[in-house]
C-alpha cells in the first residue's frame, strides 16, 4: 500500500477564502504572516569596525545552501554595534529567508535556526522571521514556507529587473495555513522523518552516480594516455603526469598544438555562451551566468572547435569545446587549433582529472583574491598527440565505451529529480491541510525502506 493511499484527507474541510490555497481543515486558520511572526530585517554587513563588538554573521549563502543554521557552521566575521547584536541575535526556531537575489526563484528561501550562539546574528540581505510561540513553531513555519504554495507568493511579489528584492509588507502578507501548535508538531515529525529517508536515498544515488563517472574518466583517460591497443610498444613520456604512451606518440608543449586568440565584440550581439562543468560550453540561457547583456561588448569572440579556458576563480581549468561561434566573458581564453587534430580528443585530454590538476598546480598570482592561469603557463605544459586517423578512432571507441556509463549517470540523476519532486509534493500536501498525517506512527516506519509515491 503507497503512502498516499494509508494517508488519509480531513473528514471536514471549509474554504480558506485564499484563492491559491483553496480548501483546508475546518478547524485550521489561514492568517497572514504578521499575526503570526515578528519580522526583522538585518542591515548588518560584513565590515569590520573597531568601536564594535565582533560577531559572526549568517549570511545569504548560509540560509540558502543549508536546511538548518547550527553554531558550529562555517560564518563570515564582521563586527556590529550591541543594539543589532540584542536586535538580530539569532535564537532556536528562529526561520531566516533570503530577501534579495539575482533571481526571483532564489526568494524566500527559508533555513531553520537550530543551534545560535551569543555571537551569532542574522546578516544582510536576510530576514529573520521569530514566531509567536502561542500561535506558531518555527520547525512548522520552516516547512510552510518549503511548500510550493507559500513560496509561490513570494515569487509573485519579488519585484526587479536585474535584481529581486521582496519589501517588508510584502514579507508580512502573505498567507499560511495554520493548524493547532499539537498538529504543527506531528506534521513536522512525520515531514522531518520522511525528508530523512528522501535525502538517504538521493545520497545513495549520488554516491553511485559519483562511481559511474569515475569509472567513465578512468576509461578516458586511458584511451586516451595510452591509446586502444595494450600490445604497442610504449616509452616515458617524460611527464609525470602521463607516464608511458605509445612509441609512435609525441608528447608536445600545448604552444605546438594551440595558439591563444583574443578577437572582442564590439556589439555584443553575437550568441552569449557560458561555461558550465556539466553541459560544457553553452548558450548563455541554458545556464545561470551573473553576466549581464551589456557586459558582453569587449567579450572575447570564439568560432566552432575552438578550445575555451575558464582560467580564473572556482572554475580554474574548465576546458569546453565551442561548438558554435559566439561571445563568451573576457575572463575565458580561446585557443585555436596550430594543426589538423581531432579537438574532441584534446578537450578530453585537457579536461581529465589528471590533465586538470597540472593546471592547477601552473596557475599563480593572485587576482582579486583569485587564482590565474596564465597563458604562458598553459604553454607549458606538455600532453599526448597521437596520429590524427588514432585519434578519430579512440573518439570513436570511447563513445560506444561510455554509452551505457552514460545511460546509467542519466537515470541516477533522474532519479533523484522524481524524488526531489515527491519530496516537494509531499510537502506541500501535508502543510496545506490535503493529507491529513495526525495518526500516522513514524516509528513504524522503516528508515531503510524506501520512500513510496502515489
Amino acid at each position: 500500500m503507497t503512502l498516499a493511499a494509508r494517508l488519509k484527507p480531513y473528514p471536514a474541510m471549509k474554504d480558506s477564502g485564499v484563492e491559491w490555497l483553496g480548501k483546508v481543515p475546518e478547524h485550521w486558520e489561514v492568517e497572514r504572516l504578521r499575526n503570526t511572526a515578528e519580522m526583522r530585517v538585518s542591515n548588518v554587513d560584513k565590515h569590520t569596525k573597531d568601536d564594535e563588538q565582533h560577531v559572526r554573521l549568517c549570511n545569504y549563502v548560509n540560509v540558502y545552501k543549508n536546511d538548518c543554521i547550527r553554531a558550529a557552521m562555517p560564518f563570515m566575521r564582521a563586527t556590529a554595534s550591541a543594539e543589532e547584536i540584542k536586535r538580530f541575535r539569532l535564537e532556536t526556531g528562529d526561520v531566516l529567508i533570503t530577501k534579495d537575489s539575482e533571481s526571483w526563484n532564489d526568494i524566500g528561501v527559508p533555513a531553520l535556526v537550530e543551534e545560535p550562539a551569543n555571537d551569532l546574528i542574522c546578516g544582510y540581505h536576510l530576514a529573520l522571521l521569530r514566531p509567536f510561540s502561542d500561535r506558531l513553531y518555527g520547525s512548522y513555519l520552516f516547512r510552510a514556507l518549503l511548500s510550493t504554495a507559500v513560496s509561490y507568493q513570494f515569487h509573485v511579489e519579488a519585484n526587479g529587473v536585474t535584481r529581486y528584492g521582496l519589501s517588508h509588507a510584502a514579507i508580512k502578507s502573505i498567507w499560511l495555513p495554520l493548524p493547532p501548535l499539537p498538529e504543527q508538531t506531528a506534521i513536522v515529525r512525520f515531514l522531518d522523518h520522511y525528508d530523512r529517508k528522501i535525502r538517504r536515498y538521493i545520497s545513495v544515488k549520488q554516491k553511485l552516480i559519483g562511481l559511474l563517472e569515475e569509472q567513465k574518466q578512468a576509461i578516458i583517460h586511458r584511451a586516451v594516455t595510452r591509446g586502444l591497443d595494450p600490445n604497442v610498444p610504449f616509452k616515458p613520456s617524460g611527464v609525470e603526469w602521463l607516464g608511458d604512451v605509445p612509441e609512435h606518440w609525441e608528447a608536445l608543449r600545448t604552444k605546438y598544438v594551440f595558439g591563444e586568440v583574443d578577437r572582442r565584440s564590439t556589439t555584443g550581439e553575437e550568441t552569449h555562451l557560458s561555461m558550465s562543468q556539466k553541459l560544457g560550453l553553452v548558450p548563455s540561457d541554458m545556464v545561470q551566468s551573473s553576466l549581464t547583456s551589456e557586459s558582453y561588448v569587449g567579450g572575447k569572440l570564439c568560432e566552432a572547435e575552438d578550445l575555451v579556458l575558464n582560467r580564473l576563480k572556482a572554475h580554474l581549468g574548465v576546458f569546453a569545446l565551442a561548438k558554435q561561434a559566439g561571445v563568451i566573458s573576457p575572463d575565458y581564453s580561446v585557443f585555436r587549433k596550430k594543426r589538423p587534430m581531432n579537438t574532441t580528443y584534446f578537450e578530453l585530454v585537457l579536461r581529465s582529472p589528471a590533465c586538470r590538476r597540472e593546471l592547477r598546480i601552473r596557475a599563480k598570482g593572485i587576482v582579486e583574491g583569485f587564482w590565474r592561469l596564465y597563458t604562458d603557463d598553459f604553454y607549458d605544459i606538455r600532453v599526448p598527440v597521437p596520429p590524427v586517423p588514432e585519434q578519430d578512432l579512440i573518439i570513436a571507441e570511447l563513445d560506444q565505451a561510455t554509452t551505457d556509463t552514460d545511460t546509467a549517470i542519466s537515470r541516477a540523476n533522474r532519479e533523484i529529480e522524481l524524488l526531489n519532486e515527491y519530496r516537494t509534493r509531499l510537502i506541500a500536501d501535508v502543510v496545506t491541510g490535503k493529507l491529513d498525517v495526525r495518526g500516522y506512527n513514524v516509528v513504524k516506519e522503516s528508515d531503510d525502506t524506501a520512500p513510496e509515491g502515489g
